[in-house]
């Protein structure tokens, strides 16, 4: 399976350039040139097996530049002791054939845990396959959820950095206290002043500029993000200015 760009479908990719670009050059996002699909005895399987089981299945479909090993090893560091319960993901029956499935058993409580926990080790793992040496630094914008559960994926992750974003005053408290006082040695934090669209236009600025890309390559840093934002268009022309404003 190879990722395209979601501005041009003939910019054809691996799983392990996708994972560490974050966002394609042309600004767009990697998606999957097409969905594997999964046979209803698959499916069936899958019911049966515990949350890491089935997210060795469904990984396999979608990264196969990784070995199975490579996978469960992962996933086991993913979803471990940094989980509150057995199973990361427990599902519990209401009766009446409700259910219910519970995602605030990571890290930070968030349901990003889930892919924040694992984008640390394939993006480590997708760097050796890459070969490349550069130190990796994630940038990223946030309304919340996304910054902490970051910081935490990535605290002490050799050979990584990441510095989050995030609008001052438009996070809860508790979240601006979680990302505030985020324990690790390559962790960074910065309040914007503007909101949510602002943090993340201005983040998306910094990926744009090449002149920038260029002087960060030319010290031995690689930019990537850990969350792509949910839309595919970089701004043409942006006049948000980021003004940071340190967290003490």
């Amino acid at each position: 399976m190879e990722f395209c760009s979601t501005r041009d479908k003939k910019l054809n990719v691996s799983a392990a350039v996708a994972i560490l670009s974050g966002l394609a050059p042309d600004g767009g996002l990697f998606v999957p040139t097409s969905l594997p699909s999964f046979s209803l005895a698959e499916v069936t399987a899958m019911s049966e097996m515990d949350y890491r089981a089935c997210a060795l299945t469904v990984l396999q479909k979608f990264l196969p530049g990784f070995s199975a090993d490579e996978l469960s090893s992962y996933i086991q560091k993913a979803y471990g002791d940094n989980f509150d319960t057995a199973d990361p993901a427990p599902l519990h029956d209401l009766g009446d054939n409700l259910y219910t499935l519970e995602l605030f058993h990571g890290p930070t409580c968030a349901f990003k845990d889930f892919a924040l926990q694992m984008l640390p080790h394939l993006l480590t793992s997708a760097a050796k396959k890459c070969a490349t040496n550069k130190k990796i630094a994630i940038l990223t914008a946030t309304s919340g959820d996304t910054g902490k559960a970051a910081m935490e994926g990535y605290a002490n992750v050799p050979g990584t950095c990441i510095c989050v974003f995030y609008p001052n005053g438009g996070t809860s408290e508790i979240q601006r206290l979680q990302m505030a006082t985020q324990k690790g040695d390559n962790v960074n934090v910065l309040a914007v002043r503007g909101n949510f669209d602002d943090t993340q236009n201005g983040v998306k600025e910094i990926f744009s500029d090449k002149a920038l890309e260029e002087e960060f390559s030319r010290k031995g840093i690689l930019l990537s993000s850990a969350i792509p934002s949910t839309g595919d268009a970089l701004p043409r022309k942006s006049f948000i200015t980021i003004t940071p404003i340190p967290v003490y």
